[in-house]
């Protein structure tokens, strides 16, 4: 029960963390949280009895700074909505393409890897867009994280859908 999941706000009601109940409650008693959401399940000691905390919020704001999406291949594609970014059209089997060619000096960031099929990707070959007569669909850019980076592998509780749903529409 002490190993239960508390979701950690930040003052603003930022989604920080996910960590255990005996964590929350240690922050709770130390007056570094408050209790928005409790689960039906009580923690007693010899001293004290409460209901476990399922989400709390911090009474002062953390400053971090912001997490990066990684790149990966799944990424880009899923960012590129697995759309060939020279022709339009969707394809499972897509390639990577740089687009200033890494050879000439591009890097390989989220705003010069797009997604491409085995035609464009060839026919551009090693060259600009510009110069193989190519234009892209959208310019890349990385992509906004919204609450992914928590890192929480089971089902959420319904009561925290409401912060991370709150998260995601100001996120953007």
């Amino acid at each position: 029960m002490l190993n239960s999941p508390v979701l950690v706000l930040n003052q603003n009601y930022e989604p920080l963390n996910v960590c255990q109940v005996r964590r929350a409650v240690v922050l709770i008693l130390n007056g570094k949280a408050e209790v928005i959401h409790n689960n039906s399940d009580p923690v007693r000691s010899a001293t004290f009895s409460m209901i476990s905390p399922s989400v709390v919020r911090l009474v002062q704001i953390v400053r971090r700074p912001r997490p990066h999406a990684k790149l990966t291949r799944h990424r880009i594609f899923s960012r590129d909505d697995y759309t060939c970014q020279y022709c339009g059209k969707q394809y499972n089997e897509l390639t990577l393409d740089h687009v200033i060619p890494r050879y000439r000096g591009g890097k390989h960031k989220w705003d010069n890897v797009v997604s491409a099929c085995k035609n464009c990707n060839q026919r551009k070959a090693g060259r600009t867009p510009a110069e193989a007569g190519m234009k892209l669909l959208k310019k890349p850019c990385e992509p906004p994280v919204g609450h992914s980076y928590l890192i929480y592998p089971f089902h959420t509780p319904p009561e925290w859908q409401d912060y991370l749903a709150f998260n995601r529409r100001f996120r953007k």
